[in-house]
C-alpha cells in the first residue's frame, strides 16, 4: 500500500465584512465562506491542514474578524493563516490568539506535518496594496530552509511573485520577487509556492519550482489580459486548492487539485456489476 499523502487545503481571499454587509455591494462573502467550510469538511480523506493565504477580512475591523471567527468555527480541520493587503496584523493577533503567531512584526510561521514543512510568509505591507518580504522575513526563510535537513517544504504567501497579465493586479504583486527567488532557488526541497490575491487559479514555473494562485470562494478578478477595461470582478464558480504531497524521489511529489465548491451530480460508476464499461 502506498504511504498516505499529506493533504494541505488552501483557501484564500475570504474578504469577510460585518454581518449583513456585501462586498462591493454585491457579493455575500459570508455565505460563500459557509459553503466553503462545508466543502472542506466533506472532503474524504480529510486534509491535514487548511492554509488561509490572506485577505481574511475586508476593511478590516474588529467586527469583521469576530464575524470571521464565527464563520470558521464549524471548520473541523486545523487551520493557519497569513495576512493579506486587506488585513491588519494587530487585529488578527487579537482575533486568533495562536502561539505560532509572532508577537510582533510579520506573521511568518513554520508548521511541520510529518515529513513535510508548511511555511507561511507574511508579504503584507501595512497600508499598501502591494506585497514585499522584508529583509527579516527573507533571512527567516533562509534560516528555516537551511536548517530543515532537506525536508520538503510548501511555501505560502498572499502576493504572487510573478505577473499574471492582469495589469491592475500585477502592479500589486510581490515587489521584491527577485530577492525571494534567490532564496528559493538555493533549496530544491521547496516543492511549491502558493499565493492568493488574484482570486483566480493560476500556475507557472518560479525559481526552480511550481507557483500557483488559489481561487477564491466568492468572486473572481475578471480575466482581462488586454489592459482595455477598468478593474472589475466576476461571479464565477467558486473553488479552492488541495495540495497533495506524496513520498517519492528526492523530495517527494506535489499535485495540486482545483476543488469546486457546490453540490454536483454524482458520483456515478464507470462500470456495471458485470465489470464492463457502461
Amino acid at each position: 500500500m502506498s504511504p498516505k499523502p499529506i493533504l494541505i487545503a488552501q483557501i484564500s481571499d475570504l474578504h469577510i465584512k460585518a454581518p449583513g454587509s456585501l462586498a462591493y455591494g454585491r457579493v455575500d462573502t459570508a455565505a460563500a465562506l459557509t459553503r466553503c467550510v462545508a466543502a472542506l469538511n466533506a472532503l474524504t480523506p480529510r486534509p491535514d491542514l487548511v492554509v488561509i493565504s490572506g485577505d481574511l477580512a475586508d476593511t478590516p475591523t474588529e467586527q469583521e474578524y469576530a464575524h470571521l471567527f464565527q464563520l470558521l468555527a464549524p471548520l473541523e480541520i486545523p487551520f493557519v493563516a497569513v495576512p493579506g493587503n486587506h488585513d491588519s496584523r494587530e487585529l488578527m493577533r487579537a482575533a486568533f490568539p495562536n502561539p505560532a503567531f509572532p508577537t510582533e512584526g510579520p506573521f511568518n510561521q513554520l508548521h511541520p506535518i510529518r515529513e513535510l514543512d508548511v511555511v507561511l510568509l507574511d508579504s503584507s505591507v501595512p497600508g499598501e496594496p502591494h506585497g514585499e518580504l522584508d529583509a527579516g522575513s527573507l533571512q527567516w526563510l533562509e534560516a528555516v530552509l537551511s536548517a530543515s535537513d532537506q525536508r520538503p517544504a510548501l511555501l505560502f504567501l498572499h502576493h504572487p511573485p510573478f505577473r499574471t497579465g492582469i495589469w491592475h493586479m500585477d502592479r500589486q504583486n510581490l515587489r521584491n520577487a527577485a530577492d525571494f527567488a534567490t532564496v528559493v532557488e538555493r533549496y530544491p526541497w521547496v516543492r511549491l509556492v502558493g499565493a492568493g490575491h488574484v482570486h483566480r487559479a493560476t500556475t507557472t514555473a518560479f525559481a526552480g519550482t511550481v507557483a500557483t494562485i488559489c481561487p477564491a470562494p466568492n468572486h473572481a478578478v475578471a480575466l482581462d489580459l488586454s489592459e482595455q477595461f477598468a478593474p472589475s470582478f466576476r461571479i464565477e464558480p467558486p473553488a479552492f486548492h488541495l495540495h497533495a504531497w506524496f513520498e517519492g524521489g528526492a523530495f517527494g511529489e506535489v499535485v495540486t487539485h482545483l476543488v469546486p465548491i457546490g453540490t454536483f451530480d454524482g458520483p456515478h460508476p464507470f462500470f456495471g456489476i458485470d465489470g464492463r464499461l457502461l
